[in-house]
């Protein structure tokens, strides 16, 4: 079982790789020192459509037949997996349909419409968004793709760290965003077993911890409110993901809003790169918790970098 489920990651890695870029992996020496330890920064922020969700998404659409990706693919998302399917898609010869909530921001809304992709805008609204994907599932027999609960887009996901490894073999930790649960699943499967006892946090706002207190209570959680900047995070696990995050994760660490900020604005002035906030929470948790990770080699992924210039919160 243990050899299938690596090859499955091996399988996947070079399945996707003619279609993304293998990210650097960068130091700073100055952020390393602030954190009391040594840092190494996948940067996904300089991936294809700039995040990591272009693995994902492109892992999910090579896996379906021809016949299936004659009809097309369609999902539902406010940002970063709208772009990333309809680039993949695009690339594939394979047409998107995206149903897009009305509050997304402007910039990610024109991302995809020059990816390609054929939008459909609905309420702000869970209910909303589902009952436009099935329309379009049922209209075209499109297939839908969820942005995080799903195998093949978990397996995508995961080739990040798999990369990561590849190149330090002997990180201590590696700590990634929380938001839907795909990254961090996928990420804990390739340090499981590619990692030499190397444990994986999550990170993620106190104001969308949903998967912390899903860890605690050992069932989903939902958020009442999310109330924060890292937008990429409201969103919520799901039955795919949750019981690998339950089984390889060591524990989440939550931010405040202020810390977000100052870890965005941190990695800009000290390695010269924006970042999403949904990013810089991962750092944020690491300078929080300085004491966990004393003197260790810590992976941090850095899952985007898709930020509205005119809309920088520092």
């Amino acid at each position: 079982m243990i050899a299938m489920q690596k090859q499955l990651l091996l399988d996947t890695h070079k399945r996707i790789l003619p279609y993304i870029h293998n990210t650097p992996v960068l130091k700073s020496r100055s952020i390393s020192k602030i954190a009391g330890a040594e840092l190494y920064f996948k940067c996904e922020n300089f991936q294809r459509m700039g995040a990591y969700k272009m693995r994902g998404a492109t892992n999910a659409i090579l896996q379906l037949s021809g016949e299936a990706r004659s009809r097309g693919v369609v999902t539902h998302s406010s940002g970063n997996f709208a772009q990333a399917l309809s680039l993949a898609a695009k690339s594939l010869g394979v047409k998107a349909y995206i149903v897009m909530p009305t509050s997304a921001p402007r910039i990610k809304i024109k991302a995809v419409e020059s990816y390609g992709g054929i939008i459909s805008l609905c309420e702000p609204t869970l209910i909303a968004r589902e009952a436009g994907s099935d329309k379009i599932q049922k209209e075209t027999g499109a297939t839908f793709i969820h942005p995080s609960n799903d195998d093949e887009v978990i397996l995508g996901q995961g080739t990040a760290a798999l990369e990561l490894l590849t190149e330090i073999p002997d990180l201590d930790t590696i700590i990634t965003p929380v938001g839907g649960g795909g990254l961090i699943a996928g990420t804990a499967l390739a340090a499981h077993y590619f990692g030499n006892n190397c444990r994986v946090i999550g990170a993620e706002p106190f104001e969308a911890d949903d998967a912390y207190r899903s860890l605690i209570s050992g069932k989903i959680e939902g958020n009442e409110s999310t109330n924060t900047i890292a937008d990429g995070l409201k969103t919520v696990l799901g039955d795919r993901n949750f019981p690998i995050i339950q089984k390889y994760v060591d524990s989440i660490i939550r931010v405040s809003e202020d810390e977000i900020i100052s870890a965005m604005h941190l990695i800009w002035e000290r390695m010269k790169i924006i970042v999403e906030p949904s990013s810089a929470v991962a750092l944020a948790a690491v300078l929080r918790e300085k004491e966990i990770f004393d003197g260790l080699k810590v992976g941090i992924i850095i899952s985007g970098g898709n930020v509205d210039l005119e809309q920088l919160p520092f």
